[in-house]
């Protein structure tokens, strides 16, 4: 297991990281972290004996945070921020049809599969519909409600 970062290098989180009870002081669950916050590796260990664990220094936020090497990319590789996350719940701002069947009224609720911030056409999502899983545009959604920074999230801290 060689790690991908080293001492020094600045990388960018790519999950919403909450506190899994290892980070003192702040209540289980609370957001520690969101997607797209920067910050400079400290150190290198393992977890387990088989994960790379990176702790790394987020400046802004005047925090220390431990992250799987998934969980990061390099500051030099490029980066879409999106809208929503994976199992955040959405509403559809727009009918939606498939093969000229409406399919997806406005209004109608939803939960993210998969975000694709690699689309030719802006950031793309995997929404699944009741029973059926849509590729929607960014622009086609909205929130169900207002979230805050807290109640956003798919990992935890190390």
């Amino acid at each position: 297991m060689l790690p991908k970062y080293e001492f020094g290098d600045e990388v960018r989180i790519i999950r919403n990281v909450r506190n899994d009870g290892t980070y003192p002081g702040v209540s289980i669950g609370t957001l520690l972290i969101r997607r797209g916050a920067t910050g400079f590796v400290m150190n290198v260990g393992t977890f387990l004996q088989d994960q790379l664990i990176y702790t790394v220094n987020i400046l802004e936020q005047n925090k220390i945070v431990g992250f799987r090497e998934e969980e990061l990319i390099s500051i030099d590789e490029p980066w879409v921020p999106s809208k929503f996350e994976s199992r955040e719940k959405v509403r559809s701002r727009i009918t939606m049809t498939v093969r000229g069947e409406a399919r997806v009224f406005p209004g109608m609720e939803g939960e993210i599969l998969k975000v694709f911030r690699d689309a030719n056409n802006g950031v793309q999502y995997h929404v699944i519909f009741h029973d059926q899983v849509l590729q929607v545009p960014e622009a086609s959604l909205e929130a169900t409600r207002e979230y805050n920074d807290e109640e956003k999230s798919d990992a935890t801290s190390y």
